[in-house]
């Protein structure tokens, strides 16, 4: 249950070549389904979108968040960043990156101040913002700069209504993990995850289920020593912390809907092991929440779209998906 007196949520701007205006303002259409979010956007931007687009969504700017929740119900409330060059749906323009920069940086801002209840963020361009010299690999860094010390590693988890999975190692070539994966990541994966259920999900005894990296979990060491050197010295070290880890399973049967009941996130050894069960499961309705932050975010798992940018046919599913999440995960930690 969300709260009807919590801040409300910051969403971000994210790549205004890209869909996040559009979903952002069909997000709003769905009232009163999705919780009260204000969005840091320019407001003509999102004028001319909703223009041309031919949806419905009174706008309102407001001075400070504080004023969100009132003027949700009858109006997107918009807290203005404006854009130093108007918005082209599908050509990003390297122009308008600060302001990109500046959108996440006043929601993290806000959400630290207490006056916002979550991030949520849109996505970027990445490499726009590299290209204005953005200096961080992506979101997640970049906001555990501004958590400052307090996040010093965060962790990635994929969330749906049927699985949560954390991939230990990201955006890594398939032929490194294996050369890559340590015992200390896994573990590190695992204590942030556990925690984060307690915290920010209401789960009490967290259970992990950790995946193995080879076929058949590596076949006690006959097809690869990844999980008798790496894998299940870190699950026993979970368990020395008295979390219910248990593992390495072979993750080619971890995840259909039996497994699943057996645990409440998954540690998987990369990205496709995590992602792929994940989008097969529910590709539209997945989120992208970042664990070990000291304020809650999440986001769409989706990317900026600009192929359809601008089209009309831009899926705020996951968005949706997003907002209730961290409205719910804020409650959770709230009351905790």
């Amino acid at each position: 249950m969300t709260s009807h007196t919590a801040p409300a949520i910051a969403l971000t701007m994210g790549e205004p070549a890209g869909i996040g205006g559009e979903i952002a303002l069909i997000a709003w259409q769905a009232r009163p389904r999705p919780p009260a979010f204000f969005v840091i956007d320019d407001p003509a931007r999102l004028m001319t979108l909703a223009r041309v687009l031919g949806l419905d969504v009174p706008l309102r700017v407001i001075e400070n968040p504080e004023e969100a929740a009132a003027v949700f119900p009858a109006a997107l409330p918009v807290l203005a960043e404006p854009l130093i060059v108007a918005a082209s749906p599908g050509t990003p323009d390297v122009a308008n990156a600060p302001a990109v920069i500046r959108s996440i940086e006043r929601a993290v801002a806000l959400v630290t101040e207490g006056r916002a209840s979550a991030v949520v963020t849109n996505p970027i361009q990445k490499a726009t913002l590299y290209d204005a010299g953005f200096s961080y690999p992506g979101h997640t860094e970049f906001l555990a700069a501004l958590a400052g010390p307090q996040a010093p590693a965060p962790v990635m988890m994929l969330a749906c209504s049927a699985l949560r999975v954390v991939p230990v190692t990201i955006h890594l070539a398939l032929a490194d993990v294996a050369t890559q994966l340590t015992t200390e990541a896994i573990v590190h994966a695992g204590r942030v995850t556990a925690a984060a259920l307690r915290r920010d999900f209401g789960i009490a005894a967290p259970r992990l289920s950790v995946a193995g990296l080879n076929p058949h979990a590596g076949e006690s060491g006959t097809i690869g020593r990844q999980e008798e050197d790496i894998i299940a010295p870190a699950i026993a070290t979970l368990q020395a912390d008295g979390i219910n880890a248990t593992g390495p399973h072979v993750a080619d049967t971890l995840f259909h809907e039996a497994a699943r009941a057996h645990y409440d996130a998954a540690i998987c050894m990369y990205h496709d092991q995590a992602l792929i069960p994940i989008k097969t499961i529910d590709f539209s309705g997945g989120v992208n929440v970042t664990l070990g932050l000291p304020f809650i975010r999440t986001s769409p798992d989706h990317g900026t779209a600009l192929d359809i940018a601008g089209t009309g046919t831009a899926d705020a599913t996951s968005l949706l998906a997003a907002l209730h999440l961290a409205a719910d995960m804020a409650v959770t930690r709230a009351s905790g």
